[in-house]
């Protein structure tokens, strides 16, 4: 194994590297937060002795303190395992003269609006969009298009930012809470483009060379901004391979990677995508690293593969536990995130009795919530594992008005 520089700011009690990895004590230089290895000072010893610990992870500063740990070192490799340093760990490949994603690559899988450039250059169809770098650029696209209309910002993940306006009000108050934003008001940083509709699809999988080594789409329950927006729940279930959406949103995917910059080694990727009533495919966005939320499990029940796990190694120039497309998966799969209302948490007395459930609290009985803060925010999680994509839809939907018709806001 060649000697890797990795940038990590998840938490080691939930993403156990030192476990994922084969060798790590010798070979990873791990730049991660104080914060991230609460509850395992004693793995982090032992299997990072060569780590280093940065308060201010997104800033510039922990930048320039990975190349100097890189070069002290003499990593072969730079690897990454969130979205936010994708391009980060890309420049970082420049500077140093390492092999792997590069930074035209990772601007395309980051940028949207580069992203977008690229797609719809090859033919794959795109919202009308624009970059928004004043507020004349948003005014002109609401003029010209209509509304509604998304304004995002254009690196960013999991809906974070994102505003759908659908009169003169909501520009307003989009406008009216930049002083508040995490994403600043700078030529850049956002873009708007027309509200689709339709059913919301991901497809998750591995790439590499600009071409799908094996991936799956499957469904949500909705678009991921209303989730937030409506308080709702969100989900997903895996498409049928028979059923006529998988070959679409497969043929989409292998598009999409087609039209933007390759990289050599294997990555993780996440797409996601509109299907409305003419049946043709809409990019949202694609991501090379694995989905997040509860897709990762979801993909491994299916065909017991980790995709952070393997995006992971496939970048520290491991072999991948898998190079052929499956024909299906080995089960039919399906989650639910279902919503934190406001007040204290009063969950269910009784366990599910909607068979073939899996039901886990993520909020402690008794917790003050304030409704969904974020994409992956939920009371508690629900997995079904059936024969067929519409058994676990339907045992699903039992479920949540089981959940809904037990569970107390106080």
């Amino acid at each position: 194994m060649p000697k890797i520089l990795l940038l990590s700011r998840q938490p080691l009690v939930t993403r156990p590297l030192q476990e994922w990895l084969d060798r790590t004590a010798d070979d990873i230089v791990l730049v991660t937060t104080p914060k991230a290895v609460v509850g395992s000072e004693s793995a982090l010893a032992a299997c990072f002795p060569q780590h280093k610990l940065v308060d201010d992870y997104h800033s510039w500063s922990t930048e320039q303190a990975a190349e100097e740990a890189a070069r002290e070192h003499g990593v072969d490799l730079v690897a990454s395992t969130s979205e936010s340093d994708v391009l980060r760990a890309a420049r970082l490949r420049a500077r140093l003269g390492l092999p792997g994603q590069d930074v035209a690559s990772a601007t395309a899988y980051r940028d949207k609006v580069v992203m977008k450039q690229l797609a719809r250059a090859a033919s794959v169809r795109v919202p009308a969009f624009a970059p928004v770098d004043n507020p004349q650029d948003l005014l002109d696209f609401i003029e010209a298009e209509g509304y509604p209309a998304v304004v995002k910002p254009r690196s960013g993940a999991g809906a974070e930012g994102v505003a759908i306006l659908r009169a003169a009000a909501d520009v307003t108050a989009f406008l009216g809470r930049e002083r508040t934003s995490d994403v600043p008001y700078l030529p850049g940083q956002w873009m708007v483009e027309s509200y689709v509709t339709g059913d919301f699809f991901h497809v998750d999988g591995i790439m590499q060379n600009g071409r799908i080594v094996y991936a799956w789409p499957g469904q949500y329950s909705g678009g991921l901004a209303e989730r937030i927006r409506d308080q709702l729940h969100v989900g997903s279930v895996l498409l049928a391979p028979e059923d006529e959406r998988t070959a679409v949103m497969m043929r989409m995917a292998k598009d999409v990677i087609a039209s933007l910059p390759a990289a050599a080694l294997p990555l993780a990727f996440h797409l996601e995508a509109w299907i409305g009533q003419d049946g043709v495919p809409v990019l949202c966005e694609i991501a090379s690293r694995a989905g997040g939320s509860l897709i990762g499990e979801q993909f491994e029940r299916a065909f017991g593969i980790h995709l952070a796990r393997e995006g992971l190694r496939a970048q520290c120039g491991l072999a991948l536990a898998q190079t052929a497309q499956p024909a299906a998966p080995l089960v039919a799969v399906g989650w639910v995130l279902l919503p934190p209302g406001h007040g204290t948490f009063v969950p269910p007395a009784q366990p599910c009795p909607v068979p073939g459930t899996e039901v886990t609290l993520l909020r402690e009985p008794g917790a003050h919530c304030e409704g969904v803060e974020h994409v992956g925010d939920g009371a508690a999680s629900v997995f079904v594992q059936a024969d067929t994509a519409e058994a676990v839809r339907k045992l699903l939907a039992e479920a949540m008005e089981w959940w809904h018709e037990n569970t107390v806001w106080r």
